[in-house]
């Protein structure tokens, strides 16, 4: 299994990534200026919950109703801009595992709401990048940026006790 996780196969993984980021941000930048309004998928996602066999969860239409609606303007809000930064973050490779779990709670989201489309597609895409591990950053920004950031932490929690930033 290392084989899929090796310098070779991290082409692979970027294509993939670059693939899934264009989704995402074709979908975030379409929302962004075209006056996107989330409060007509949820209506449509509670509206779905009833009947013999419904396509949205009861507990999910409950969530939806008690929580998203009073709140549909930060929706409104979060999700373009959420879809727009994952598929940046992914096309470049910065964020790159942040986004992908964003976008894969996204999708399961989007899912639960009885919305198909291409979620499957793009939710598996993402588990399976989750899964390459540095793989599916080796050609991106994090390839250089994680080990920094690890590099900066660890710096600080190797600190003498004496030089540690004390909290009052």
């Amino acid at each position: 299994m290392n084989f899929l996780k090796g310098p070779k196969m991290a082409i692979v993984w970027t294509v993939l990534r670059i693939w899934l980021g264009i989704q995402w941000i074709e979908a975030g930048f379409h929302k962004i200026t075209g006056g996107f309004d989330a409060g007509t998928f949820v209506q449509g996602a509670i509206a779905k919950a009833g009947g013999d066999h419904p396509a949205v969860q009861g507990w999910y239409a409950a969530f939806l109703e008690g929580f998203a609606v009073p709140n549909i303007e930060i929706f409104n809000i979060l999700i373009p801009w959420g879809e727009f930064l994952v598929g940046l973050g992914l096309i470049i490779g910065a964020a790159t595992i942040p986004a992908l779990l964003a976008g894969a709670f996204m999708n399961l989201n989007f899912l639960m709401a009885g919305t198909v489309s291409v979620n499957p597609v793009l939710y598996t895409a993402a588990i399976i990048l989750l899964f390459t591990g540095a793989a599916g950053y080796f050609y991106g920004v994090d390839r250089f940026a994680v080990p920094y950031v690890k590099n900066f932490f660890n710096k600080k929690k190797n600190l003498p006790n004496e030089m540690k930033p004390t909290v009052a």
